[in-house]
């Protein structure tokens, strides 16, 4: 193996294990073996482009085309896109995917599930990487430099994985891959300068040499490569040892604010920190099937109502619902009144007990319960925010935190019952609460603020305009409900949903608690689930499927009150939300089964079969998917069909060009006849030079001919063909103007000769003349010799503008 063939190997090499510390990024490593195949093509490509040669940057273009090609072919169809046809398939889902792919990242809770768009990002992030290892250490010979993406892709797997325990092993494949290219570098430039046969005299060698020396070395020569090796392996011994003896370092100075000490002990400390609220879902929104996440018993009546409630988000920044940091504290043994809740309306409550069981498979920081709480009875080490009634796993050492994963746990819970009346009569609420939960970003479009008071036009208390808006969007309003439908970030979101009229949970959510915020009503957006399925012995299961957000709205005297504006079958609309609503909840056009049914359903949902993209928003159901349905859904197109077949003929005739281009410029050069000899000349010339007989231009045509026929081993046959070929280029050259220089079998002539240096190599050499001609290199060469050529007119004509310009004088 060559030293250039060696150092392409082990760069490929040194990304697919640095690539590795990215696998616990996601559920699945399957995508890794993907990865080997794509670096291996991509090695391949920038190896057959230097042995051509190609010019460093055609290389460099060659592998990022192959690359993008294989990326678009693996993924098409896959994305969502409203285009047809070849391009949508080729182009537009590909672009739609990786927009996918990155909305994935943002939603998702480390680690991640395999989903197409993620796979996307993944594989084309690691072949970017091998292409720029591949650039700096075999095409620019800079191993060293090419640590630098190495290190980048390491640095961004590092900062995401929230797993300590396989981190070493990702610094070890990482640090012995970089290091065995720069090993592969060293032995390649060490070989350009020969080989030592035999030791230096003893007693003249220093240690610093690298070859030994004095009795130790016993006359034997170290090889330097030997030596780095060595120094390698200490080196990645000692950044893997050193840690580990160290003392750790707490946050000091420069920490992050309030969560605690570093033992989890902190007391009176600590905030929540902002999460997306798909993302403060965690494990419950990534899981690719409907596993069961909590099984309860409770003694309440009204089990319909009971919504399981795991965080608030109280703050819209212009760019996404949040939880705003607010200070922790110890969990209570009895929890104080919740917010705003007046003296009538609790001696209307009952308190009712719930008992919860966690699956081992649920990873969770907030603990879900009914809202709201007045106790909880729970092991393990949790804090209490007294603002949105959440209870939040503390810190248990570094990066370690407690979580509701296989708890037991109890909780008791005031079930509300306000009436209209009570909702209609609230006075208005305090100065703190209108001035925290009311705040608009100051980039909300108008369009937000004008449809709620048109929606709202004419009613008199806040509780009238909350029940119309909850219609608006769940009975009048023409919505529907399409989990397909992108969440979507930012201020112009809303204004979107309002115009499209299509989303989920999310959109309904956040629209109504915008909205309500803009006619003056404070405002949340609560996250967690509904009230689950009842099953035969009494408990109730809550799956992903039943994952769900709805608004809060405060009323003064009862608090914060949960409406449901989603139109979602099985939903269940509060009793006091339906004073103006008499008539039955109307079926969206898409309805999903229902999630929260009185009785235990033993036949088996055919929202089993729940694509990944629904699966991982808990908003699944039957028909929806079907809406699309029509006169061709069930294939391509023809013109899809046709698509797909061109695209793979052009990918496959890609190798073919070389092939195409030759036989093009030889019957250009054989068709004028007896008047181009010297065409036919340079088609011999470079029909000589596809075999490997390279052209020599210092030699004579006679010269060149002898040299032809000795190193091509010709026949007679052919010997006489190259013989007459060269005599009718020394009669074009040097006879006398006017003379007759007549050759009619000219090109039959080249043609024998080109079949006689064919005829006197190996099949595999006779391969490559055919499908990678060496001659094809003048191709290059013509391209660069016009961009010179442009370059220096270019130049010319600029300094010649300029000394068409005034000069502006001086003094």
């Amino acid at each position: 193996m060559s030293g250039r063939a060696r150092l392409t190997v082990f760069a490929a090499l040194a990304t697919l294990l640095t690539s590795w510390s990215l696998a616990g990024l996601v559920e699945s490593s399957g995508w890794i073996a993907q990865a080997a195949a794509l670096l291996a093509v991509q090695a391949a490509v920038g190896a057959g482009a230097r042995r051509v040669p190609l010019a460093r940057s055609l290389t460099v273009a060659a592998q990022l085309l192959v690359s993008l090609l294989i990326l678009v072919f693996m993924f098409a169809g896959r994305g969502e896109s409203t285009g047809d046809g070849p391009l949508a398939y080729l182009v537009t889902d590909f672009g739609a995917l990786f927009g996918q792919g990155v909305r994935d990242v943002g939603e998702f809770a480390i680690p991640a599930p395999l989903t197409d768009g993620i796979q996307l990002l993944l594989l084309a992030g690691v072949l970017l990487v091998g292409l720029l290892v591949d650039m700096l250490a075999v095409t620019l010979r800079t191993a060293a430099a090419a640590g630098l993406p190495l290190l980048a892709l390491y640095s961004v797997a590092a900062g995401l994985a929230t797993d300590d325990s396989g981190t070493w092993l990702s610094f070890l494949l990482a640090g012995t891959g970089y290091l065995l290219l720069l090993l592969a570098e060293g032995r390649d430039r060490l070989a350009q300068w020969g080989r030592v046969f035999g030791a230096a005299p003893r007693g003249r060698v220093s240690a610093a040499s690298g070859y030994g020396g004095g009795a130790a070395a016993g006359g034997q020569a170290v090889a330097p490569v030997r030596t780095g090796r060595r120094i390698g392996v200490v080196a990645l011994g000692l950044a893997l040892a050193v840690p580990m003896a160290l003392p750790a370092l707490g946050d000091g100075l420069l920490g992050g604010r309030g969560t605690g000490d570093a033992d989890g002990s902190g007391k009176g400390g600590g905030t929540i920190s902002a999460v997306n609220p798909l993302v403060s879902l965690q494990s419950s929104l990534n899981a690719q099937d409907n596993r069961v996440v909590l099984k309860y018993r409770t003694d309440s009546t009204q089990v319909a109502d009971q919504y399981v409630r795991i965080l608030a988000l109280d703050e819209f920044n212009g760019v996404k619902w949040e939880a705003s940091g607010r200070p922790l504290s110890d969990v209570p043994a009895r929890m104080p009144n919740p917010p705003g809740l007046g003296d009538q309306v609790r001696a209307g409550a009952s308190e009712v007990r719930t008992t919860f069981s966690a699956a081992d498979t649920y990873v969770q920081r907030y603990l879900p319960m009914p809202y709201p709480a007045t106790g909880v009875d729970i092991g393990g080490k949790w804090r209490f925010e007294p603002a949105g009634r959440t209870l939040v796993g503390d810190q248990l050492g570094k990066d370690k935190f407690q979580n509701v994963q296989g708890a037991q746990y109890t909780v008791r819970s005031m079930l509300l019952r306000p009436t209209v009346r009570q909702l209609q009569s609230a006075p208005a609420p305090g100065d703190a609460i209108r001035a925290d939960y009311t705040k608009l970003p100051d980039n909300l479009p108008p369009v937000v603020a004008d449809t709620a008071r048109k929606v709202t036009q004419g009613s008199k208390d806040d509780y009238t305009r909350a029940v119309k808006l909850q219609d608006f969007f769940a009975v009048s309003g023409g919505f529907r409900y399409n989990t397909r439908t992108a969440s979507g970030t930012g201020p112009q979101a809303v204004a979107r949903f309002l115009e499209d009229k299509e989303g989920f949970c999310i959109h309904f959510a956040f629209s109504m608690a915008a909205m309500s915020r803009s006619l003056g009503i404070p405002a949340r957006v609560a996250v967690g689930f509904t009230p689950g399925e009842r099953q035969s012995d009494g408990t109730w299961n809550v799956s992903m499927r039943d994952a769900h957000a709805w608004p809060e709205l405060y009323f003064e005297g009862v608090g914060w009150t949960r409406f449901e504006p989603t139109p979602r079958s099985g939903i269940s609309i509060p009793d006091y939300s339906q004073a103006q609503t008499p008539s039955s909840r109307p079926s969206a056009p898409a309805p999903l089964p229902s999630a929260s049914a009185s009785e235990p359903n033993a036949a088996p949902s055919k929202a089993d079969d729940c694509p990944p993209e629904l699966k991982k928003l808990g908003e699944c159901g039957g028909p929806a998917a079907a809406q699309g349905a029509g006169p061709g859904a069930g294939g391509p197109s023809v013109l899809a069909v046709l698509g797909w077949v061109a695209g793979g003929a052009a990918l496959l005739g890609l190798p073919l060009l070389p092939m195409l281009w030759r036989t093009r410029v030889r019957g250009r050069r054989l068709a004028a006849g007896s008047g181009a000899v010297l065409s036919a000349w340079r088609e011999l010339g470079d029909a000589a030079w596809d075999v490997g007989i390279a052209p020599d231009e210092s030699l004579s045509p006679r010269g060149a001919a002898a040299r032809i026929v000795e190193l091509g081993r010709l026949e007679p046959d052919a010997t006489d063909a190259v013989r007459r070929v060269a005599g009718a280029v020394e009669r074009a050259l040097y006879a006398p103007a006017g003379a007759d220089a007549a050759y009619p079998g000219l090109a039959q002539d080249v043609l024998l000769a080109r079949a006689g240096l064919l005829a006197g190599v190996s099949r595999a050499a006779r391969l490559r003349a055919r499908l990678v001609p060496r001659s094809a290199a003048r191709v290059v060469w013509a391209a660069s010799a016009r961009w010179s050529a442009a370059s220096a007119a270019a130049a010319t004509r600029l300094s010649a503008i300029r000394l068409r310009l005034p000069s502006r004088p001086r003094g």
